[in-house]
């Protein structure tokens, strides 16, 4: 994004930054700050903050370009007044852990946060122009990267009710508690909202989101003789419940269909960690979906990957099962229930060779899943 802006403005950009996960590309005349994800680091404090000064600098004439892409909440990162970062991770990883979706954790976020809700394009005097990349079921930009640059309709009281949904307010740091319930009581400032004066100038458009990579995916299918089935229905709830519910949709949707077939789909789910395992939702989602698929009689796989390359805190970007997965796994001595169980899913499928590695793609549309019916 940052390569084609620079095609398109020149010598009209007076200062750029880019924050992303891996280093910049060469010739790029910005500074570059690798943050993390999908725990902030204090990289991502760094680049925040930048951020910040950056959008600050603008004088009334200028523009602030923000091209933001999924992921940016974790990337981009700078703790409200009274908070620290490792209260924001703390508070991160207790609602990932929780199950946690995006809409509910990214209404945290913004309300733990001085550059989310609004608040970087509060910040400039100029005209803010958001160029936004959807890894958000629904496409909402008060939600992608937490929406830095749009109103947030969000409230702390919502906040609040979040953390209580996902574990209590136990589990979180006192400082976060405290702020959250100090913002509800109307003691500490809302984030910006429609109307606020200071967003007059801020717009945002998506630019591309999980029908881009289904549109890929169904080109390429179809170049290979395959008869495809798109579903644009996102596919979210939890991992381990929502593989089966839809390879069982999917294998009803193509009863009827050529073969072979390729069913194509794309969203998000979640993952609710009680195990100690290692993975992330679309591996789980692939290993839900081993035992139904040992027993159809047919042969098929099933692949779900994240766009960006990443799936939870590993090296990969998801996993595939096919009809012999299970007999592989028994013949191995690994007993898939009990992976499940513990979240861990890396591991099975490391020891099976049935990782999905891409490394970073450096753009992130949500979750695609892929199913092939011979």
């Amino acid at each position: 994004m940052a390569t084609a802006a620079t095609r398109l403005f020149g010598d009209r950009i007076r200062r750029g930054l880019i924050v992303g996960v891996a280093p910049a590309m060469s010739g790029l005349p910005f500074p570059m700050v690798a943050g993390g994800h999908p725990t902030p680091t204090t990289e991502s404090e760094r680049g925040g903050r930048e951020a910040l000064r950056l959008a600050a600098s603008l004088k009334a004439d200028e523009t602030l370009v923000v091209l933001l892409s999924g992921g940016a909440s974790a990337l981009m990162a700078v703790p409200a007044d009274g908070l620290t970062l490792a209260d924001k991770q703390a508070t991160t990883g207790q609602l990932l852990r929780a199950g946690a979706d995006i809409h509910a954790l990214n209404t945290v976020r913004k309300h733990l946060s001085g550059i989310k809700g609004g608040w970087l394009a509060a910040k400039t005097a100029g005209a803010c122009r958001a160029l936004v990349i959807s890894d958000v079921v629904g496409d909402d930009v008060s939600v992608i990267g937490s929406g830095p640059t749009v109103p947030d309709g969000s409230t702390f009281r919502d906040t609040l009710d979040i953390l209580q949904r996902f574990g209590g307010e136990g589990a979180y740091p006192a400082a976060v508690v405290e702020r959250v319930k100090n913002g509800a009581a109307g003691r500490l400032e809302e984030t910006p909202k429609a109307g606020d004066p200071r967003l007059a100038s801020a717009r945002a458009s998506i630019i591309g989101g999980r029908r881009d990579a289904m549109d890929g995916a169904v080109r390429d299918a179809e170049s290979r003789g395959y008869h495809v089935i798109r579903i644009d229905d996102a596919v979210v709830g939890e991992a381990r419940v929502a593989g089966p519910s839809h390879l069982r949709a999917c294998l009803a949707k193509a009863a009827g269909a050529g073969r072979p077939a390729c069913i194509v789909s794309s969203g998000e789910t979640t993952v609710r960690v009680t195990g100690d395992g290692t993975g992330g939702r679309n591996q789980e989602f692939a290993l839900a979906c081993a035992v139904p698929l040992s027993s159809l009689g047919i042969a098929a796989a099933v692949a779900s990957v994240g766009t960006d390359g990443i799936d939870g805190p590993t090296d990969a970007a998801g996993a595939v099962v096919d009809t012999t997965t299970i007999e592989r796994a028994r013949a191995s001595h690994l007993q898939p229930e009990a992976f499940l169980n513990r979240n861990d899913a890396y591991r099975f499928f490391a020891s099976l060779g049935d990782l999905i590695n891409t490394g970073p793609t450096g753009t992130n549309v949500g979750d695609l899943q892929i199913i092939v019916l011979a």
